[in-house]
């Protein structure tokens, strides 16, 4: 629903023709879960949907039928990659195992996504999100002191998980595509979403594989302040950033004891530091603490909504919101792409109809003449 749907929007925006099969009538299982304008669930009007699908072409097609499955064939014999998330071993029970997919197209890179891989004893286990996500040390991130409470594990994001797997599985995608034109082989490009997620936490997994006993984490010295109208993250983990918020400060007497003389002093002391970092946030804005900061050189950067980021001088400036028009969905404000060419913007387009496509890909692609795509589609195979 997400993973493979980023994954083919990632290579769609980059220029890639994406063709999107899903079920007849019933379409990708987004179209379901919103949110949808005014709150009024319709399949042609979800945001994730509609995020996730641009600038592919759509065609509807039941792979559990023979015909289904003969045109799939030959869609995959033109193909440069081939993306999935289905269960492992789910293309294999109807017939399209990799040596079908091999004799179809020598050259075809064939990209699986699943929650745990191929293989290994967790190859079957079933996931949303919020499992696999909780499979990783996200939700944790470092040992809690000696004596504090432990805290319930927090929440992830909208599909976070699926994301980043889809992120990977580009990336592998289009090294297996450049491998495959060099070569004029094809390749299997498998993708653990738990062992995305695993790639991305780089910093408290290796604390506690390497040292044998890593010692008890406290907390960073700034880290997460109440200003007057939200929240500021700070970071000032380093002695020149630390030397930044203390003349953002006003370099006060107390940031000139031993307590404050070097990071692991800050951080031995950090119950005594915290609070006298925070009554100086108290009088702040978010936007004063960040100026004031970003001017000294110290990492800081204002928590914000949605809403505010769509606003913000920043990302106005940058036209990174488009808008999009869509015949059902109405003109819907999109983020683009974080990325800039030169001489080529983004020229992203809307997400696709359930179905839009078949005659132009089925018909005049593959050669299905009008009459035989209304007995497909009278059939159910699309």
């Amino acid at each position: 629903m997400v993973a493979a749907p980023y994954c083919g929007k990632l290579l769609a925006d980059l220029g890639a023709d994406v063709i999107k099969i899903e079920r007849p009538r019933v379409g990708d299982g987004a179209r379901r879960r919103g949110p949808f304008p005014g709150g009024v669930p319709h399949p042609e009007k979800s945001g994730l949907f509609l995020y996730l699908n641009t600038s592919k072409r759509g065609i509807t097609l039941d792979l559990e039928t023979e015909a289904g499955r003969g045109i799939f064939l030959r869609l995959v014999a033109d193909a440069a990659a081939l993306i999935d998330d289905w269960p492992p071993g789910e293309l294999a029970r109807i017939g399209l195992d990799p040596d079908a997919l091999a004799r179809a197209n020598p050259r075809l890179v064939h990209t699986s996504i699943t929650p745990f891989g191929a293989s290994g004893p967790h190859r079957d286990f079933r996931t949303h999100h919020l499992n696999v996500y909780h499979s990783s040390p996200h939700t944790t991130f470092s040992t809690p002191a000696e004596g504090a409470p432990r805290r319930a594990p927090p929440r992830a994001g909208r599909y976070l998980a699926e994301y980043d797997a889809g992120l990977s599985a580009a990336v592998g995608t289009m090294a297996a595509v450049l491998g495959a034109l060099a070569t004029g082989t094809g390749e299997r490009v498998e993708v653990s979403k738990q062992e995305a997620l695993l790639c991305l936490e780089r910093v408290d997994i290796g604390r506690q594989i390497n040292p044998p006993k890593p010692p008890p984490w406290t907390g960073s010295i700034g880290g997460l302040l109440r200003a007057k109208d939200g929240w500021v993250m700070v970071t000032p983990v380093q002695n020149h950033q630390w030397e930044g918020l203390v003349r953002a400060m006003g370099s006060p007497e107390w940031t000139r004891s031993e307590a404050c003389k070097d990071e692991a002093a800050r951080q031995a002391h950090r119950d005594e530091i915290q609070p006298r970092i925070q009554e100086w946030a108290d009088g702040l804005t978010r936007a004063e603490i960040y100026h004031r900061l970003q001017a000294e050189g110290t990492p800081a950067g204002p928590i914000q909504t949605v809403a505010e980021v769509r606003v913000w001088p920043q990302e106005r400036e940058r036209d990174f919101f488009v808008e999009i028009d869509h015949p059902e969905a109405g003109a819907q404000t999109y983020p683009s792409v974080p990325y800039r060419f030169d001489d080529v913007g983004w020229t992203g387009s809307r997400a696709p109809l359930l179905g839009e496509h078949n005659r132009e890909i089925l018909g005049e692609r593959l050669g299905h003449a009008s009459g035989e795509l209304a007995r497909l589609a009278a059939s159910g195979v699309i």
